[in-house]
């Protein structure tokens, strides 16, 4: 009988270093799995703030540009860019202006 309870100790043995092998193993696998979808979402990171970086350039494009429209919405209400445009684009005078042609003469 004491053979038989020396085989069971070694057996018990051998059964827990077993265990601890696969433990290790599980162990090891999660570390790198975790490793490896951690670097993914470092890389899918950098790709965001990129993309981040480029939408906010846009924003304040766009923010400058509504101000710049704005400002125009303004000036054109005023009676100074009204009488402005009369005159640049249409060809316009007010009534007490006095209109100089050069002559075709050379």
């Amino acid at each position: 009988m004491s053979r038989y309870s020396r085989r069971s100790g070694s057996s018990e043995s051998l059964n827990s270093r077993v265990t601890m092998v696969g433990i290790t193993l599980v162990v090891l696998s999660v570390a790198v799995v975790t490793q490896l979808k951690g670097a993914a979402l470092r890389s899918n990171l950098n790709e965001l703030e990129s993309k981040k970086a480029v939408i906010q350039m846009q924003l304040d494009e766009e923010d400058e540009r509504a101000r710049h429209l704005e400002e125009e919405r303004v000036n054109v209400q005023m009676k100074e860019y009204i009488e402005k445009m009369a005159k640049e684009k249409l060809g316009m005078v007010n009534r007490d202006e006095i209109i100089l042609k050069p002559s075709g003469r050379d």
